[in-house]
């Protein structure tokens, strides 16, 4: 759909320009990723058996390629939910760390950082929803469902045909029984 080829490339546009600018000069981006590092840091550390790197300069820079990589691929329209879900789960720390506007006393600083946190969420909005697009097409869990109804039914009718099957040879069966059974008595008999 027309839709969907504009609006992607618009949706990835600010990913990828921040990424490659953040790229070019991650210094500008650590001391506001600093808390946020630590604190993914400490948590990790307390959760998972392997410590994690804290050096802040790299985890700006791994974010960044990821944002430039996902929302690339997501304005080439190559595997847009997934790129979609691997840029909304970028974007949060990203707005967390960048745009602490509770920190800031200052009303015109507050201002931007503000319209920035809200510009991030809607941008997040329109992640989830490019993460659920099903393009017109049924869902998984939609395609899940119908094939393990169409498994049971397939199933039920089998074994129904089975038991037809099963009852008419054992009746068959039986008659046959019957019939040597009745045969021998009157060899037996004559």
């Amino acid at each position: 759909m027309l839709v969907r080829r504009i609006a992607r490339p618009l949706l990835a546009a600010p990913f990828i320009y921040g990424g490659v600018s953040t790229l070019r000069k991650p210094q500008d981006r650590v001391a506001g990723a600093r808390p946020v590092v630590e604190k993914i840091a400490q948590t990790a550390d307390k959760q998972l058996p392997v410590t994690l790197p804290r050096d802040v300069e790299q985890w700006v820079k791994a974010d960044a390629a990821i944002k430039v990589a996902a929302g690339s691929l997501f304005a080439l329209n190559k595997f847009p939910r997934l790129t979609a879900i691997v840029l909304s789960a970028s974007i949060v720390p990203t707005t967390l760390s960048g745009h602490r506007f509770w920190e800031h006393e200052d009303p015109t600083e507050k201002f931007g950082q503000i319209s920035n946190f809200v510009k991030n969420t809607g941008l997040l909005g329109g992640l989830l929803l490019a993460a659920v697009d099903t393009e017109g097409r049924p869902s998984v869990g939609y395609r899940t469902r119908r094939a393990a109804k169409r498994a049971a039914d397939v199933t039920e009718k089998n074994y129904e045909k089975a038991t037809k099957r099963a009852l008419k040879a054992q009746k068959k069966a039986s008659r046959t029984a019957g019939k040597k059974t009745g045969k021998g008595a009157l060899k037996v008999f004559s």
